[in-house]
């Protein structure tokens, strides 16, 4: 497999080009799907980006990546222990080394933000890109994927409202400026490196799957970096499609939102957020800030996990996929596109190009529910999501072997409350696991269902039988 790749992709730009801390990087000859944070401390030697999970929770590893988005300089942070070399392709990355003196840190020392210092660095370059954008969160969302165990956050977070008083306009104006030069002198067309392949374009992603079907599909990594980590997989081939412009795209009309598969849950919240608040709510919830900044709605759907936090949503809202595979593409109701635990309709060498949701019909009942054993960064029990308006649409993640509709319960609902929450046994029949038991699962769901119900009043039963 791997020599095939690197003969296909021969007339490729052979390299993934980026910049570290303002020098300019070139990865060739080695494999870029390895971790940004293992490269980091074994190749460069900067050991104050650390491990604590491997996983993407506890926000030691974070760093920030800088690019050019519609001619905007935008600065995410993002978790380096589950984030590939090769997605830094025509960005910046900014590790703790890359400051100096910088307001954040001279705040964390002035309120005593640090204190074993093990989990700082993270906390400082997660404060950072609040810094460099602080109208995406509020301080404690824009810290709420950095985990400490000594100060109680409360130093922290006020360092972090001290480090905009300690702010120097022009050094920032300048530091921007510099930063932008030094990314647009970067390549932007396709490369590749070893088994990495990062297309530019959809034509190029599409002929690359169907000559490599076997190729592992990467977008934020907030999964399959877990294979690299966890599982300790050496993947035979990547196809990154964080550079496909075609599948970064927002197209938002009055009755659809249609979302491109290599858009991040920051760049579609405003979007998604506008359907209904709810589900701004629950973006909030998905993950941190550092998941939202690298994760994309398609992969959260092509994942097929049970307990994804995005299905229960689009399945009350009706979304369907577009599934492109060489130039053919094809439509699929996502309620249709799950065939099992992990399984889907997928073919060999076919991927999602994009994702379109319907809004909600004037008068439409619409609410989502997200049961977790803490409010932050963590993975629900039970998510639900119901929609009544021209019909009936219940969403459920944590209830099956895949995310799935109630259908006895939505033909149950108008008559009556207690007929469709008796109706989601029939539904659902939960497994017990370490988050909930199977009784409480089902408990819960009929709680939020009647929950629902008091929340939207007896008019939507009314208009349903009507």
């Amino acid at each position: 497999m791997r020599g095939r790749l690197l003969r296909q992709n021969a007339a490729m730009r052979s390299s993934i080009d980026f910049t570290l801390n303002g020098e300019r990087v070139t990865v060739s000859g080695e494999d870029a799907s390895r971790t940004v944070l293992t490269w980091l401390r074994e190749r460069r030697g900067l050991a104050g980006t650390k491990e604590g999970c491997a996983e993407g929770d506890c926000g030691a590893c974070t760093a920030v990546v800088a690019e050019l988005r519609d001619g905007k300089l935008r600065y995410q942070p993002v978790n380096t222990c589950i984030l590939c070399v090769g997605a830094l392709d025509g960005r910046e990355l900014i590790t703790v080394e890359g400051l100096r003196a910088h307001p954040v840190q001279k705040a964390m020392v002035e309120c005593h933000g640090s204190q074993c210092g093990f989990c700082t660095p993270g906390f400082v370059m997660a404060l950072y890109a609040h810094y460099k954008d602080p109208g995406t969160a509020a301080v404690n969302d824009a810290i709420a994927g950095n985990l400490c165990r000594c100060t109680g956050y409360r130093p922290i977070v006020e360092a972090a409202h001290r480090a905009s008083t300690l702010a120097d306009a022009t050094r920032d104006r300048d530091e921007d400026a510099a930063r932008r030069k030094r990314i647009e002198s970067l390549p932007t067309d396709g490369a590749h490196a070893g088994a990495f392949y990062a297309p530019a374009t959809v034509a190029e992603l599409a002929a690359f799957l169907v000559d490599n079907p076997r190729a592992t599909l990467l977008a934020g990594g907030t999964d399959v970096g877990l294979l690299i980590t966890k599982h300790h997989r050496d993947l035979e081939a990547i196809a990154y499609v964080g550079k496909v412009a075609e599948l970064k795209t927002i197209r938002n009309t009055a009755s659809e939102l249609e979302i491109g598969a290599a858009v991040t849950y920051a760049d579609a919240y405003e979007a998604l957020a506008g359907i209904h608040p709810d589900i701004g709510e629950l973006l909030r919830r998905l993950g941190a800030v550092q998941v939202r900044a690298a994760g994309t709605l398609a992969g959260n759907i092509a994942n097929a996990s049970p307990i994804g936090d995005s299905m229960p949503v689009l399945l009350a809202l009706g979304a369907s996929l577009t599934l492109q595979k060489g130039s053919a593409a094809r439509q699929v109701a996502l309620d249709a596109f799950y065939t099992g635990y992990r399984k889907t309709v997928l073919q060999p060498g076919e991927f999602i190009r994009s994702v379109r949701i319907p809004k909600l019909a004037r008068g439409a009942r619409f609410g989502v529910y997200k049961l977790t054993k803490r409010f932050d960064q963590d993975i629900s029990a039970v998510c639900a999501a119901f929609h009544v308006g021209e019909e009936v649409r219940f969403g459920f993640g944590g209830m099956a072997a895949t995310p799935a509709r109630a259908p006895t319960a939505e033909r149950a609902w108008a008559q009556g409350i207690d007929a469709a929450c008796a109706a989601l046994a029939q539904d659902f029949k939960p497994l017990s696991d370490q988050r909930a038991s199977s009784w409480y699962r089902l408990t819960a769901a009929q709680n939020l269902l009647r929950k629902f119900h008091a929340q939207v009043g007896p008019r939507a039963l009314l208009e349903v039988q009507a």
